[in-house]
């Protein structure tokens, strides 16, 4: 006898029920322990499989477990990236575009209740090289940051490209790195976790207004 419809569709449920636990235990695992000091058996044995090369058979590499955290995240902070440039295309106030930049991130931590472990993963992912590389792979195609990128830059006519594109990376790290330092004392309770991740979209919003604000005294970053 073939496989029904009814059987195929709760292979796929099971199979992708098994992902997800993996990719939670795996986000877990890296966050507190860091990426490449954990093993793809330990990441099985956490997501509780019995068989040790589950992540081997579920996604393959280690890289390749990295880059699936790292869409299950980046799809809805896209998502509100979207709906912030709905409401903000077309202005020509550098804050407005600095929003765009840090609420899809601090929306989506918010999100995720507490605990909360993907900033503390993402500032490594900022950090190591390797990482970074993965992480760019995964962002080359998000169009709603490259809009909200280009759209920034329009409102910083007198910094040359260079130097925005360094801004840029300084606004990314200083988001990441701040974030992972909220998450690892957040609080336990919903309403406090909320005030603290408003608290800190405010103050980032505030900070890397001024960052961009400030004045080149140099024409060029180094490379």
């Amino acid at each position: 006898m073939g496989v029904t419809a009814h059987q195929s569709s709760r292979r796929h449920e099971q199979v992708e029920h098994t992902r997800l636990r993996i990719i939670v235990a795996a986000e877990r695992l890296f966050a507190e322990h860091g990426v490449f000091s954990v093993s793809n058996r330990q990441v099985s044995e956490a997501a509780g499989q019995g068989n040790n090369a589950a992540v081997n058979y579920h996604f393959g590499t280690k890289a390749d477990l990295v880059r699936a955290i790292i869409q299950r995240h980046a799809e809805p902070m896209e998502q509100i990236r979207a709906e912030l440039l709905d409401r903000h295309r077309g202005s020509t106030r550098l804050r407005d575009w600095v929003t765009c930049v840090v609420r899809p991130y601090t929306d989506h931590l918010a999100s995720l209740g507490s605990p909360c472990r993907y900033a503390r993963l993402a500032a490594q992912l900022i950090t190591e090289p390797q990482l970074r590389e993965l992480a760019a792979l995964e962002f080359a195609g998000a169009t709603h940051l490259i809009e909200v990128t280009e759209s920034l830059h329009a409102c910083l006519p007198g910094l040359p490209p260079a130097v925005c594109n360094e801004r840029d990376d300084m606004a990314h790290t200083l988001i990441t790195h701040l974030c992972a330092q909220r998450e690892r004392s957040l609080p336990e309770d919903p309403a406090e976790a909320s005030t603290v991740w408003s608290a800190t979209t405010v103050g980032l919003i505030d900070a890397i207004e001024g960052l961009y604000q400030a004045p080149a005294t140099r024409r060029e970053p180094p490379q």
